[in-house]
């Protein structure tokens, strides 16, 4: 990003606040792996961005969230005003608190989807609120400062989610709920179980019945949906990693190295030593 000016708010190296303001057009061609959580809030901009290998273009306020280990890269960006959030797993997990804020799947750890969430007029104001309780909290550096942090990044996690589902309860009906299932079990299992039936097994239904409810949902199938994730990881290793590429087909659960090549050859449209080479290049 071409920043102009930042000011950058620090809580142990575990939670950071940037504030960025800029106007230049910036292109970034190098790929770069997140580590942390991050929240961006893009409040008047535009641009497009590569996310794990997917080019997304938006155009005003807009939030999107990004999790360790995904690949952003930016092809374009235009932007005057823009906040950065920034966690380690140390300092607030998505896994523990899901069941308090519903975030895991909807905004963080989800492949599968658009990233970006648009808030209103009224969605800013309330953020805006809580971000200037988050500069106030970390000027003061009172006691109890961490649990202070914590509460308004979790607020500010919560009403991001609330703007996602569009302040409605999202209908949890037999369709949702077991996408939902299914995609945190492919997340969990993805490098070592790679058919529908093994996944069907473990949700308690016939491959045929799950890939049934995908249609329903106007979803791609349970098996695109397994490959895709597979192809995320492998271009990741592919860019990421120092292992050869034999060892990174073993890691993502392929016994064979020359039939994970073809995989990789069929869905990307050239093979891992070439998309290699392309991105390293």
């Amino acid at each position: 990003m071409a920043i102009q000016e930042v000011k950058t708010y620090n809580f142990q190296s575990i939670f950071s606040l940037q504030l960025v303001e800029f106007e230049k057009a910036c292109i970034v061609n190098e790929p770069k792996q997140v580590v942390d959580y991050k929240i961006f809030w893009i409040k008047e901009g535009k641009g497009t961005y590569n996310i794990d290998f997917k080019s997304y273009s938006f155009n005003g306020n807009v939030l999107f969230f990004l999790s360790p280990g995904q690949v952003f890269t930016v092809d374009s960006e235009k932007i005057k005003e823009a906040y950065q959030l920034s966690f380690s797993r140390d300092f607030y997990c998505i896994q523990t608190h899901d069941t308090e804020i519903a975030c895991n799947g909807v905004l963080f750890n989800n492949v599968y989807e658009t990233p970006f969430v648009t808030p209103t007029d009224r969605d800013s104001q309330k953020l805006n609120f809580i971000l200037s309780n988050l500069i106030e909290e970390f000027e003061l550096e009172e006691t109890a400062q961490y649990d202070m942090l914590q509460s308004f990044l979790k607020q500010f996690i919560i009403y991001s989610v609330r703007i996602k589902k569009g302040y409605g309860t999202v209908k949890e009906d037999l369709e949702t709920k077991l996408f939902k299932d299914f995609s945190l079990l492919v997340e969990q299992n993805f490098k070592k179980l790679h058919s529908v039936t093994d996944y069907a097994q473990r949700l308690g239904i016939s491959p045929k019945s799950l890939t049934k409810h995908f249609q329903k949902i106007g979803t791609q199938t349970p098996s695109d949906f397994i490959k895709n994730r597979v192809m995320i990881e492998a271009k990741r290793q592919l860019i990421y990693s120092s292992e050869a590429i034999k060892q990174i087909a073993f890691d993502l659960g392929f016994n064979d190295p020359a039939y994970f090549s073809r995989f990789f050859t069929k869905s990307a449209g050239q093979s891992p030593k070439q998309f290699q080479k392309e991105q390293k290049s």
